[in-house]
Parts: structure tokens; sequence; C-alpha cells
């Protein structure tokens, strides 16, 4: 029998593995430092103990012998799997190749010396009953096996630096290797925020050991993180299981950049490529516009707009195809020029066909991200739990699985129009972590509705809720960013502000005063937060549906609404915002650009009849206050309590912002009712000045 584990320590290897009656104890040097080493060397420790375990002068049957040889084969052949792994680790790792060889040189030796001391063939001391004495030199084995166990422990310390080696040199890559980072930030965020989910659904499950609904909550959980963890381990080891690749998974926006660039060679090189693989290239770009026209949430007028371009790019091809061919047999001057015309035909197609398929998806996203902006569907689960009606839960869990379908369809489409890795990486976490938290919500509901006094599966529903807001606010940043990406305004280098962070990460708002704030403070800074950020979204949302984007209510509005998502960024503790100075200041501009745009409606308000510009003025007039409220407070000092001026701040920029949406959707309605009844508009800036 082997002796039972201990705790591993230094000097603590004799206790461990001791055994009183051979004497056998491992105190010639070595350690067991670390609790992976112990877990490891284990089994084969108690292979060993097997075999040295037994009293002086015992006579043992051959059936008995015949067990202690396989057992000492056995150490000897798992101890050459073992050397094998660890000269294939030193032949990649020359820093430590001689330890590593030195100490599997050892363990070879010593599992060959193990393996020859208990072969029976070479024990020839039979006694005059038939049975045989072993182990005349037991102190052979004994020494044998502590250079056995040594040697192994050493290549096992030696993999562990290697590991660390291999993490120290990922962590360095990673700061220059854009989608890796965004691989890693995508599995912190998962582990950091599955740390609460599964304290609260484990304490579900001890609170309600026999509720299968709370069991799968957890395992959910579980499964999550070591989906995460593999991930990490994949960015770490630079390897993919199973050979994966990427090239199944490229977006619509790779694949038409980089057929592009194929149809563009042809100017310096005509047979850079054969036409085969071009027309190939073009169908696997056009199969995955199905995912586009084959979604229930796209319009019908998309879809018919992106059917139409896309047969409109195969017949381009066709036709490049064609100049491509008679290119090659005559160059001539006039066949160059037929060739780059019917290049830059294809590539404006494709400009269009990219243009339809950002439109399509930002709009499906933007229309769902103010549908849900108030998740009516999260509180009514949440009250369905408190009064255990099972029925009402039935309807509620059916309609939060049909907003996780709609989300999970938008962020797949929204991956094929990122235009950057980092941002398809995004667009593929927000997609798994809508699809996992959906579920996991509607099984946290249902052991609330079971057990609708229990405190903790209250607070486990309440978890899970949070985590999917949370994922809501981060889609809204990750549409605008991939606007910017779409409009030129940001680049591969730039700091996504759209990856992944930890939950209320709100480090700029420790710093603006001497004592760090409460729970509670930085809970309601990042609520209003929240809010302002969603608000500024429906603004760009209005923005965009002026077709004079140089109107200057359109220009004011578009200011506003950049600096307000910025003040949005300073509550998450990020963007450009440092500082209460930088905060201090920015609020200055944002009510003088406000006072501004009040200007211009004022003036665009004279070319109204009476009751339209009665009812704009209202408007006017509730906005105008605020920002004169708003420079009231910037100019007030409060000493230390600058979490209180802060909280007031950004109450009034969200009223504001909550004004500047109405206003928008306001003048546009009007704008277009004049246009339709022939009025002329003045919207144009020295018109606007002289009136005002």
């Amino acid at each position: 029998m082997a002796a039972s584990p201990g705790p591993a320590g230094v000097g603590g290897a004799g206790a461990v593995y001791g055994s009183g009656s051979s004497g056998f104890a491992l105190d010639s040097g070595l350690e067991i430092k670390t609790r992976s080493v112990e877990q490891t060397l284990l089994p084969l420790v108690s292979q060993i103990t097997t075999l040295i375990n037994h009293k002086d002068n015992t006579k043992k049957s051959d059936k008995t012998l015949q067990a202690i040889q396989r057992v000492g084969q056995a150490v000897n052949l798992a101890v050459g799997r073992f050397v094998k792994v660890g000269e294939a680790i030193a032949n990649e790792n020359w820093d430590l190749k001689e330890e590593i060889n030195i100490a599997c040189i050892e363990a070879k030796q010593a599992g060959e010396t193990i393996a020859a001391l208990t072969d029976i063939t070479n024990l020839n001391h039979l006694e005059s009953d038939g049975q045989i004495t072993i182990f005349t030199d037991k102190t052979g084995v004994i020494k044998a096996a502590r250079l056995l166990l040594s040697s192994v422990t050493k290549v096992l310390l030696l993999a562990d630096r290697v590991v660390i080696k291999q993490i120290i040199t990922s962590r360095n890559k990673d700061l220059k290797d854009e989608k890796k980072k965004a691989k890693m930030a995508a599995a912190r965020a998962v582990l950091e925020k599955c740390t609460m989910m599964l304290l609260t659904a484990s304490k579900t499950c001890l609170r309600h050991p026999n509720c299968e609904s709370a069991h799968k909550n957890k395992e959910g959980v579980f499964d999550r993180m070591k989906v995460a963890l593999d991930k990490v381990i994949e960015i770490v080891t630079d390897c993919k299981p199973n050979g994966e690749t990427d090239i199944s998974s490229i977006s619509i926006f790779t694949g038409i950049k980089e057929f592009k660039m194929n149809i563009e060679a042809l100017r310096e090189n005509l047979y850079f490529q054969s036409k085969e693989n071009l027309s190939v290239t073009l169908e696997v770009i056009l199969e995955r516009m199905e995912d586009f026209t084959d979604s229930a949430y796209t319009s019908h007028e998309h879809r018919e707009r992106i059917l139409e371009l896309s047969t409109q790019a195969r017949m381009e091809l066709q036709q490049l195809i064609s100049v491509w061919i008679q290119a090659q047999s005559k160059k001539t001057k006039s066949i160059a020029e037929e060739l780059e015309l019917s290049i830059l035909k294809i590539s404006h197609s494709l400009n269009e066909l990219k243009k339809e398929l950002h439109s399509t998806a930002t709009q499906l996203a933007a229309d769902l991200l103010k549908y849900h902006a108030d998740h009516v569907v999260l509180k009514a689960l949440k009250l369905t739990g408190v009064e255990g009606n099972l029925e009402a839960l039935a309807e509620y869990a059916c309609k939060l699985s049909e907003q996780k379908e709609q989300l999970v369809e938008t962020c797949r489409l929204l991956r094929h129009i990122s235009g950057t890795e980092p941002l398809e990486i995004t667009c593929i976490h927000a997609e798994e972590t809508f699809q996992v938290t959906g579920q996991q919500i509607i099984s946290a509901a249902e052991t609330l509705t079971l057990h609708p006094s229990s405190k903790i599966a209250k607070e486990n529903l309440d978890v899970f809720c949070e985590a999917w807001e949370s994922q809501i606010s981060d889609m809204s940043t990750l549409l605008r960013e991939i606007n910017d990406v779409f409009e030129g305004r940001r680049g591969e280098k730039y700091g996504y502000l759209s990856l992944p962070k930890p939950m209320k990460n709100n480090a700029n708002l420790k710093s603006l005063k001497p004592d760090k704030p409460d729970s509670e403070e930085q809970a309601k800074i990042a609520k209003l937060g929240l809010k302002l950020g969603l608000l500024t979204s429906d603004a760009d949302c209005e923005i965009e549906k002026w077709e004079d984007q140089e109107n200057e209510i359109v220009q004011y509005g578009r200011n506003m609404s950049s600096m307000a998502y910025s003040l949005y960024l300073f509550t998450r503790g990020e963007g450009p915002l440092k500082t209460s100075q930088d905060l201090i200041h920015q609020l200055e501009v944002f009510a003088a650009e406000g006072l501004k745009l009040t200007s211009s409606v004022q003036a665009f308000s004279k070319q109204l009849k009476d009751d339209d510009k009665l009812m704009l003025l209202l408007e006017i007039n509730k906005l105008i206050p605020l920002c004169h409220q708003l420079q009231t407070v910037t100019k007030t000092s409060l000493q230390n309590k600058v979490f209180l001026k802060v909280d007031k701040c950004i109450t009034k920029t969200r009223s504001m912002m909550a004004l500047l949406v109405q206003l928008l959707s306001l003048c546009y309605k009007l704008l277009k009712k004049m246009e339709n009844n022939g009025w002329v508009s003045v919207t144009n800036k020295d018109t606007m000045d002289s009136k005002t």
C-alpha cells in the first residue's frame, strides 16, 4: 500500500512518501515545490512504493513475483515515455537543453535500474519450499527510486520554466499583435465576469441542491470559463486545437479587400493569378452574403439591393476576364485603357456593395440597441421570479430568447463589416456572450420562480442580468467604432474601446479626489454614463438622416454628441479625458456648443409657420437654461466633493442630450415638411448669420 500523501513542501518529501517498515524516505535533497509537480509524481511514487513496501526476508509466491516484475517494467516504460517528452522540450528550448537532458538521462538510468532489480530472471535464490526471497539488494532499489523521483522532478520544474517563458514571451508579443491582444481581452473579460457569476450560481446550488435549473446555471458558467481558459492557452502557446485555421471564417469585408488587391495587381502583372481563382474567390465572397440575404431581420429593400449588386459584380468580373484575356495577347494602349476601366468598374461595384452591407448591419444594430435600451424583458423576468409566476416566466423567457437570437445574428452581420481583425474578434465575443448569457438568465429566472423567497436566487439573477446590460453597452461602443473604421476615422493601431473590459472599470474616477470613492458612488456614475452613451447613439442616428451633413444644426449636434461620448468614456475609465480638469473643460465647451446650436435652431425657426415655429421654440427654451446651468456647475467649487460635481454635470449633460435628440428629430421633420410644401429652406451659414 502506498503511504497517504500529505502536504508538499520543502523538506516535507519524506513525510509525504515515507514508509515506516522499509525506512524509505526521500530526504536526499529532493524538494517538491509546487502542487502540480506533486500531483504528477503521485502515480509514479505509488508504483515505486508498492515495490519497496515489504518486510525483510518475506517469501513471495511466483504470482506475486510476476506482479512485482510487471510494476517494475511499467515504471521503466512510463519513464521512457516521460524522457521522450522531456527531450522534445529540450530540443525546442536551447537555453535549458543541457539541464533537461541531464535530468532525462538520470531518469532513464534509474528506470532501467528498477526494471533490472525487479526482473525475476535475475533472481536465482530458490528456497526448499519453492518460494523466492527477492530484493537481496534492497538498498539499490531505494537509491534508484530516489534518483528517479529527483530527476523527474527536475524535468517537471524545468518544463514549468519553459511555460513561464512562453507566457512572458506571449505577453510581450501581445503588446504588438492587435489580433492576439483582442483575443486575450475577450478571454479575460469572460473569466472576470464569470467569477461573480460562479460565486452566486454556486451559492444558489448549495441553497437549493435539488434544483435542476440551478445546477444547469452553474455548469453553464463552468463551461464558459473552460472555453476561455482554452483560448488563453491557445494564445500563449501559439497553437490551435486540431490544426484549426481562420480561413473559413474570413469576413466579407476582409474577402473583398483581398479580392480588390488581386484585381488591382493585374495592372502590374497580367499573369499574377488564374482567371479561375479570381472567379472562385468572388463566388466565396458572394456566398457569405447569404448571412445578410437569408436573415429574417434584413429589410426587403436591403435584400434586393444586395442581390442586385452581387449580380452586377459577377457580370463585371466576366467583362474584366474577357478584357484580361485580350490584354495578354494584344498589348495595345486601347486594351490597357479598357482593362483599367474594367478594374475601376468592379472596384466601384464592390465599394457600393460594402456600403449596402454596412448600412444593413449598422441600421439593424442601432434599431435593436434603441429598442432594448430599457431592458423591459429583464425587468419582467425579475418581477416574474419574485412572484413565482411560472406561466409568465415561460412567456418572458420566450421573448428573451427572441431578443437573444436577434442580437446574436446582428453580431454575426457586424463581424462581416467590422473592417479590422480586433473588431471582428470583439463581434465574435459579443455573439458568444449574448448566446450563453441569454440562456443563463432564463435558467436563473426559473430557479427564482421556483424559489421566489430565495435571496441568493434573486442575487444570482441580478448578476446575470447585469452581464447582459453590460454587453448591450459594449455593443453600442462597438457599433460606433465600426462606423469610425468604415468612415476612415480609425486605423488598425487605434486602441479599440469596445475590446472587452473588466466590469465597472472606473480607474479615472478614482483619481478625482483624495479618498477612494465607494462602490455605490461608482455604480451611480457608471449607470448615468451608460444612459449618456445610449443617448449619443440616438443622436448619431438622427444626424445620419440629414442629407445635408454640412448644415449648421447637424454640425453642432455632431460636435455635442462627440463630446458627450467622451464623457461617457470617462465614466468607464477610458477615452481622452484623464483628469477632473479635462472633464470640466470639456463640459464648458459642451455647454457653449449647446448655445450655438440653439442660435442656429432659432434662425431656422424664423422660416416656419406660426404653429411649427412655436413648437420648435418651446424645445429651444428647454435647452438654453440647461446650458447656463451646466456652465454654472462647472465654475462652482465643491472642494473635495468631486464626485458630487461629476454627478451633477453628467446629469445635466444627459438631460441636454435627451433634448438634442428631440430637437434634431423635430428639425428634420420640419425641414422635410418645408421641402414637401415647396418652401425655401434657408440653412446655409451666411444667411443664418444675417438672420441671427
